[in-house]
This record gives C-alpha cells, sequence and structure tokens, in this order.
C-alpha cells in the first residue's frame, strides 16, 4: 500500500504564526527613564489555562524549579471553511523535478483561529509588548510561508487581529498579594490546505504518422445491401455506375471482395458514388447499392523522435536525432526522407 502523503500545511501555519512574535524584547527603566534590564520574551505553544494553573500554584515564583514573567504562549482554537476564497478547484499547478513533471491541484481556502496570551506582573511590562504587536496589524500582516517546497508553492498569507483584552487577577490574603495580568490576542489566519501532488514522466520518445485520405489512390470500403442486387465482384474489376460504362457518372477498381461482411474496397476512384445507385461490374455484372462507406488510410510519413537531449526545466527538446521514414515514392519528399521498410 502506497504510503500517504501528508503536506504538513497546518503545522507550517502554526509555526509561523509563533514565529511572528518570537523575537519581541521586553526593556525595564528605573525611575529615571535609565535602562536596566532587557531580555527576550520567551513563547511556547500552550493553552492559558495550562498558565493560570502554573501561576496559582506557585504565586511567589519561589519554588526551585519556577516560571520567569513576562511569557506568551498561543494556541490554535479551531478552523473553518472560507468560501469567499474558493478557488477552481479543477486547475492544476504544475513544477518539474528530476524525473519528470509533479501536478498539484489548487488548495482549499480555510480559516485558522489563534489566541495569544501574555502574562505578566505589572501593567507597564505589559502595555510595552501590546506596543511592540499591535502597530504590525492593520488589522492585517502578511506573512510568505513555503507551504508545498516540492511544487514551489509560496503563498502570501494574511494575519488578522480581530480583539484584544485583558483580566487582571488578584489571589491571596491582604498582606501577600498576587497580581496577574493576562492579555488575550485573537487572529484569523487565512490559509490553505493542500492536497496530494501527483508525479509523472515526461514524453522523450514519441512515434507521429501522417496518413494520405484525399488520394485517388486511397483505398475506399464500401458496406453493400445485399437485398438490393446479387453477384460477385473479382480483384481488379472495373466498376462504375451510370447508365452504361460509356456514361458512367463514377468508376473504380476493385482491391478486395468479402461478400460473407458484404465489404466492398475500391481504388483509382473518379467521380462521386451515391448510395441510391448500384455499382455495376463491367467483368461480372455484379450489382450492389451500398449503405455506408469509409476510406482505408494509407500512411504517407512516420516521424520516430528520440531527443539527443533533454532539458528538464525548460521543457525543450532537441530532436536532431529523430527519424523520419515514408511508405510511399521516395522521389516525392525530400531527400532527408527516407523509405519506410
Amino acid at each position: 500500500m502506497a504510503a500517504i502523503q501528508y503536506n504538513r500545511i497546518i503545522r507550517k501555519i502554526v509555526v509561523g504564526f509563533g514565529d511572528l512574535f518570537n523575537n519581541i524584547t521586553l526593556v525595564r527603566y528605573d525611575s529615571n527613564q535609565v535602562e536596566k534590564e532587557r531580555f527576550l520574551i520567551p513563547i511556547a505553544y500552550a493553552s492559558k489555562e495550562r498558565y493560570v494553573m502554573r501561576l496559582e500554584d506557585d504565586p511567589n515564583l519561589d519554588k526551585k524549579v519556577q516560571m520567569a514573567l513576562p511569557r506568551l504562549s498561543f494556541e490554535m482554537t479551531g478552523l473553518s471553511y472560507d468560501s469567499s476564497r474558493k478557488q477552481n478547484t479543477n486547475v492544476k499547478n504544475f513544477a518539474s523535478n528530476a524525473t519528470g513533471a509533479i501536478s498539484q491541484y489548487n488548495p482549499v481556502p480555510y480559516n485558522f483561529d489563534f489566541n495569544l496570551y501574555l502574562y505578566v506582573r505589572n501593567i507597564e511590562d505589559a502595555t510595552q509588548v501590546i506596543e511592540h504587536i499591535v502597530p504590525y496589524f492593520t488589522p492585517d500582516y502578511t506573512v510568505k510561508l513555503n507551504l508545498i517546497p516540492e511544487m514551489g508553492i509560496v503563498k502570501e498569507i494574511p494575519v488578522i487581529l480581530n480583539s484584544t483584552d485583558h483580566e487582571i487577577v488578584y489571589e491571596g490574603d491582604r498582606e501577600q498579594a498576587t497580581r496577574m495580568i493576562i492579555w488575550t490576542l485573537r487572529f484569523t489566519v487565512k490559509g490553505f490546505i493542500f492536497g496530494k501532488h501527483t508525479e509523472t514522466n515526461f514524453i522523450t520518445h514519441s512515434i507521429s504518422s501522417i496518413y494520405n485520405l484525399n488520394s485517388t489512390n486511397d483505398v475506399v470500403s464500401f458496406t453493400m445491401n445485399p437485398a438490393t442486387g446479387n453477384g460477385f465482384y473479382g480483384i481488379g474489376d472495373v466498376v462504375y455506375q451510370g447508365y452504361s460504362f460509356g456514361t458512367a457518372t463514377a468508376t473504380a477498381k476493385v482491391t478486395q471482395w468479402i461478400p460473407s461482411l458484404n465489404i466492398l474496397r475500391l481504388t483509382d476512384i473518379k467521380g462521386n458514388f451515391n448510395s441510391t445507385s448500384p455499382i455495376i461490374s463491367v467483368q461480372t455484372n455484379a450489382s450492389y447499392t451500398y449503405t455506408s462507406y469509409s476510406p482505408t488510410e494509407g500512411k504517407y510519413v512516420q516521424v520516430d523522435t528520440s531527443p539527443a537531449t533533454f532539458d528538464l526545466n525548460t521543457y525543450t527538446m532537441d530532436s536532431t536525432a529523430g527519424d523520419i521514414t515514408m511508405d510511399l515514392d521516395s522521389d516525392r519528399y525530400p531527400s532527408s526522407i527516407r523509405e519506410y521498410n
């Protein structure tokens, strides 16, 4: 059983969202507005409840293993189909690889909902971090994600800031109160989900044939109506339509007569045979009308192309190693075309 193709699109969107807030620096100042300390705010994929429980379990952050604030966390809360961005699902995208071409149908648009949580101890830290984030969203900020590397599909994904709110929680006794300030920023990421892609090989060898359909030497098969006549046609017989051979409206030569199938094959046709008059043999006087006819194709030229070089990047073929052959009289064609055996 073939392995299931996993594009990791949702994972890439989650990582791309978290990376937006991965390098936020917080600076703290003293009363004279002189920088006192500077550090990066850590971020992790976790729910709000997990960090609230950690803070409540260690309100003073004095355990041996403790959690420093401020801190950021985020989580994906859901996804929904976005019909306003629907594309034609029957359209394919193409790219080349080492052995051929890769094709991929248009993706399905989905909106991904994310919450970003900020945990701090004082309001000043919170407002500084919020001012690091909010100005970039008006209300959206666009990021580029390499969603399908094999196809070279890079999408510009809008990240929309929907709302912000905060809460201040006081816990503890009168003498030693613990304050938690938690900001929640809600986002929508307008992403896509791709299906599997398929691989096809390039055509590197082709055989093309050209057939003649207009020459008087063509063989035409007539399906005769046995109820309208009698007799047998002989190979090489001359047949005609009209009151007599001397006043015939159409003439031809018999190449084959198959009585069991009521098939009469004629060549060297002159004039137009119609289905309402019998086709009469001059030699045997056989006479039938026909119900239908079809030309028997004769091959003029066969082109057998095998590339000397093949460029996968530009899809060009150098056919100098190709072979052109024919099955008719060679003096009717250029000298570069040799006789077909």
